[in-house]
């Protein structure tokens, strides 16, 4: 059984920051990529951000200079530091993490006020 506990989700104003954490913990082995993902109301869900087990990133667009992901390998947990926050960032954000299979986590709410 393999468990992702999110954190850090909450309302901040535009302009602000918030850092989101995802552990993993459970019978999880060999983790490759970690990921955020997010789902607005009435969208698909996208990637944010993702990190290979090399370190390798790759961002949307939409949030390239502003958003840093980064993963500590001990604590099998990723992080997602979100600066200059936008409205349009609003969304509930999932972490996902790649072993030999994925895994989701329980998403964290993520609202921007204009």
């Amino acid at each position: 059984q393999v468990q992702l506990v999110e954190s850090g989700g909450g309302l901040v104003q535009a302009g602000g920051s918030l850092r989101l954490s995802c552990a993993a913990s459970g019978s999880i082995f060999s983790i490759n990529a970690m990921g955020w993902y997010r789902q607005a109301p009435g969208k698909q869900r996208e990637l944010v951000a993702v990190i290979g087990s090399g370190g390798r990133l790759n961002y949307a667009n939409s949030v390239k200079g502003r958003f840093t992901i980064s993963r500590d390998n001990v604590k099998n947990t990723v992080y997602l530091q979100m600066n200059s926050l936008k409205p349009e960032d609003t969304a509930v954000y999932y972490c996902n993490v790649q072993s030999i299979k994925g895994y989701w986590g329980q998403g964290t709410q993520v609202t921007v006020s204009a």
